[in-house]
């Protein structure tokens, strides 16, 4: 295939579970076009268990990995953007450390590049599942098209972060990641999407499983976090990536669903927000 060479980019931190991590990586790995590179930014000192687990897949495929260091945990948004910043191709698909993909993801991805030299940004669906890939609770829909994307975008980010291949120039020529607390991915989407105008696309199908469980919503739960997502948002609005009428049903019935209890929490995401 044409214009095959991508890199992957996966940050790791200490709290991750080994047996997670590898099953993530052999899966990037077991793709149907391989990646020429794997960057994987160790954020800050990990575990003996999981520097095992790098150290073994680094052995295993020395002119595969790129191991960075950073000496403290700097959060998501600056260990990505040192990923960025190192990658030898211009093409990179985003993965967790504790995720799976599908064996086709890449390749279905790199189709849509080559079919649309336009593109900056290819995601997909992703699964929600507990336990075992087989064990589906859910699956995340967003928009496909580049204007429904854009729209979308107003509220709610229409892009989801794991699931993504984008172009380096394209990240960059947006300002890269950023430290934004637990908004880094819709900081970077919408400011790609909405101020750069920066072309994207979702394939329509779950190309993507992600992990999930009840803490899940306990996550996305308290009154801590509901200040984080109005702090967020109104942050959005006044860059002027929401009208205040977006603000107000976003962010505000966010910050509402944020303080519900969580057995209700859990009910509102499965209900309205999944499928």
């Amino acid at each position: 295939m044409q214009n095959s060479k991508y890199t992957v980019l996966m940050s790791v931190y200490y709290k991750e579970k080994p047996e997670y991590l590898s099953l993530s990586i052999e899966s990037m790995l077991n793709q149907t076009v391989k990646p020429d590179e794997f960057i994987i930014v160790k954020d800050g000192p990990l575990t003996t268990e999981l520097d095992e687990v790098i150290n073994n897949f680094v052995t295993a495929y020395p002119k595969t990995f790129n191991i960075i260091v950073n000496e403290t945990n700097l959060g998501l948004g600056p260990a990505l953007a040192k990923g960025i910043e190192n990658s030898k191709n211009e093409l990179i698909a985003r993965m967790d450390s504790d995720d799976y993909v599908v064996s086709t993801r890449c390749e279905r991805q790199l189709e849509k590049f080559r079919e649309d030299p336009k593109l900056g940004m290819v995601g997909s669906y992703e699964a929600e599942f507990v336990d075992d890939i087989d064990n589906v609770i859910s699956i995340h829909r967003v928009p496909s098209e580049n204007d429904e994307i854009e729209r979308f975008m107003h509220r709610r980010c229409s892009v989801l972060h794991p699931t993504v291949m984008y172009k380096k120039s394209a990240v960059l020529k947006s300002g890269n990641y950023q430290s934004v607390l637990l908004y880094e991915d819709y900081d970077l989407f919408a400011r790609m999407v909405l101020e750069y105008h920066i072309k994207s696309y979702n394939i329509p199908e779950p190309l993507y499983y992600i992990r999930t469980s009840e803490d899940f919503f306990k996550r996305r739960g308290g009154i801590k976090y509901a200040k984080t997502v109005l702090k967020f948002k109104w942050g959005q609005y006044r860059k002027g990536y929401m009208s205040l009428m977006d603000f107000c049903i976003s962010g505000l019935g966010q910050a509402f669903v944020c303080v519900l209890p969580n057995s209700l929490r859990k009910i509102f995401y499965m209900k309205f927000l999944r499928k």
